[in-house]
């Protein structure tokens, strides 16, 4: 597989750059992507959390108000935090899911580092993890893989892989669809 393409681009890309930038500035970056990774995880649990960001029926004011409670209480730090203050007030917290994508791009290039998310039927075991990580390294050039993993009982076997921007499918359920569709060809 090709490297990674860690160009970021468009609104989000302009902002994660900057953010990397005074990160970096600061020594913070590993702060910074941890601090980001959990803002993420935050929204992505909380329906209300999502509505705050992407809505535009919230004044600047109303987000500002309720993301203060939220950092204080999390202690995201000082870079992050302010940030984040910094894209409510310019009214582009609604990239802030893609902006932290386009950081974790910039952050795991600095470090040569790619991720690969795999999707499995069940939970794999860790040597399953250990042979697969190095299977990834080599598709990667030798980069540093980590891993995301993931349960979908309904690809019944098999594994989903995704490494960069790319898709490796040999799930036993898009097996078993090409099948169907081969003997309705023939049939």
């Amino acid at each position: 597989m090709a490297q990674e393409d860690t160009h970021v681009t468009g609104v989000a890309g302009r902002y994660a750059s900057a953010l990397f930038s005074l990160a970096q500035d600061d020594r913070q970056t590993e702060a910074v992507a941890q601090s980001l990774s959990k803002l993420d995880a935050l929204i992505a649990e909380s329906p209300d959390f999502q509505r705050l960001v992407r809505s535009p029926v919230f004044s600047a004011g109303d987000q500002l108000k309720a993301l203060d409670a939220i950092l204080a209480r999390e202690d995201f730090g000082r870079i992050t935090a302010n940030f984040v203050r910094l894209i409510t007030v310019k009214r582009r917290l609604f990239y802030i899911r893609d902006m932290i994508a386009a950081y974790r791009k910039l952050y795991d290039a600095s470090r040569g580092v790619t991720r690969a998310e795999v999707t499995s039927a069940t939970a794999l075991t860790d040597a399953n993890v250990l042979a697969l990580k190095e299977q990834l390294r080599a598709a990667s050039g030798g980069r540093e893989v980590e891993l995301e993993t993931k349960i979908d009982p309904s690809i019944i076997g098999g594994l989903v892989v995704r490494l960069g921007s790319r898709m490796v499918d040999g799930s036993l359920r898009t097996k078993l669809n090409a099948i169907r569709i081969a003997m309705k060809e023939v049939g």
